[in-house]
């Protein structure tokens, strides 16, 4: 079940950083414009993240108990709430533009720019939304591998025609956003009439007992929703510490942190093949196998991850180059390059945690293994960097803070194994 969706989010990411080495060409300016989308780009990702993990917890425990109906149903209801909260988010973002930037510490002459890439940037965030709610349920009834090629299908389109629309016709920073509205549009197209043909959702939600899903729906959500959202509020307040150095430290942060997304790219496949596994497991109750599991998991991704930080601080003069032209950007990236990388098995064993918690059932303790990893150990060792040795001290304070958010995670997961683990065990007594 891993592999689809390893290429499926490893062509996802490629495609974003294909994004930013496309509009690094264009310079500075829109290159830290594009940084200054991000944190808004992963508060929609946070809330769609959280709905899916609702939506494999709901649709597979519906068809575990042979209700196949309301399983259609719920990913009609699924879709249609996911759709419409993607979308008030949207038009609150659009509304809210000018504020949202002031209080990241864009410069003045970026404005201009930002407001040109808002709106196209905006529908691309919701169609990918939108397909990615598709996905969800494919996920949800085992299939894994049909979202794995859409996503690798889409990537591979928008890779084809970020050049055309940025270079070719013109359009700049704009035709980044355009490029992944039309590829992602077209996987909408090929995606839902599949799960139509298959009967995988239905919209006649008056069948449905629509308060008694919303509650179900909610319990879930919720907290794994608040869950994900915690990262779009700290890269919203360190983009704001970096802004304090310059749009050039902007544009590196903003290329480091799609490096990121890149090179956690297994984790993520884990996150979200390991839950349905999980969840078999614990309604046998065999706790010790799901111990094996999470061991055997948390083994790999410290060496996995440890080997891509060694990687990028070995490439670091040479990735710096490639992604940027402009000198000031080059070398910001560069040290970005040889310290952030090195704490990223901490950062992928803090995500497993978070993704494991939520299968057991402890969406509360994962919500809490989220907000400590940014509240206590990422922001304020950033601050403190920050004062220390200025923007390279604020890396190396994400360094620090990322490793100790991946010891305190597993930590919390342990104790959180041995209270569950005691109230099977009383339950069966």
């Amino acid at each position: 079940m891993t592999w689809p969706m390893l290429f499926g989010v490893l062509s996802l990411m490629t495609f974003q950083l294909a994004d930013s080495a496309f509009v690094g060409q264009l310079g500075r300016d829109p290159l830290a414009a594009l940084g200054f989308t991000l944190p808004m780009q992963q508060l929609i990702i946070g809330l769609q993240v959280g709905l899916g993990i609702a939506t494999t917890a709901i649709v597979s425990r519906t068809l575990g108990a042979g209700d196949e109906l309301r399983a259609y149903r719920l990913g009609g209801l699924i879709i249609t709430v996911g759709g419409s909260l993607v979308f008030v988010i949207c038009v609150a973002l659009w509304f809210l533009q000018g504020p949202i930037m002031t209080a990241l510490g864009a410069e003045d002459s970026l404005l201009p720019l930002i407001r040109q890439y808002w709106v196209p940037w905006l529908m691309a965030a919701w169609t990918g939304a939108f397909l990615y709610f598709g996905y969800s349920v494919c996920r949800s009834h085992g299939d894994t591998k049909l979202p794995g090629y859409m996503m690798v299908a889409t990537s591979l389109t928008n890779i084809a025609l970020d050049p055309l629309y940025i270079f070719v016709f013109g359009w700049g920073l704009p035709g980044a956003a355009w490029a992944t509205v039309t590829s992602f549009g077209i996987g909408c197209l090929v995606i839902y009439p599949k799960l139509l043909k298959r009967h995988w959702v239905r919209f006649d939600l008056r069948e449905l007992a629509l308060w008694k899903a919303l509650k179900q729906l909610n319990g879930i959500m919720a907290p794994a929703m608040v869950s994900q959202l915690m990262p779009a509020v700290s890269a919203m307040l360190a983009t704001a510490l970096v802004a304090g150095f310059g749009s050039a430290a902007v544009a590196a942060w903003g290329l480091g942190t799609r490096l990121e997304f890149f090179s956690i790219v297994v984790v993520l496949a884990l996150t979200m093949s390991m839950p349905p596994m999980i969840g078999r497991m614990l309604g046998a109750g065999d706790i010790e196998q799901i111990r094996k599991l999470v061991r055997l998991a948390v083994r790999f991704v410290v060496v996995w991850q440890l080997a891509i930080g060694l990687t990028w601080v070995v490439a670091s003069g040479l990735v710096s180059e490639l992604f940027s032209s402009d000198s000031d950007v080059q070398e910001i990236l560069a040290g970005y390059l040889v310290r952030v990388p090195l704490s990223y098995s901490g950062l992928g064993v803090c995500m497993l945690m978070v993704s494991v918690c939520n299968a057991l059932g402890l969406a509360m303790r994962a919500l809490l293994v989220s907000t400590l990893r940014l509240f206590l150990c990422f922001l304020p060792l950033l601050w403190i960097g920050s004062h220390i040795n200025g923007v390279y001290g604020l890396m190396s304070g994400a360094l620090v803070g990322n490793l100790f958010a991946g010891a305190m995670a597993y930590s919390f997961y342990r104790a959180g194994m041995t209270r569950l683990k005691a109230e099977i065990s009383s339950g069966k007594a």
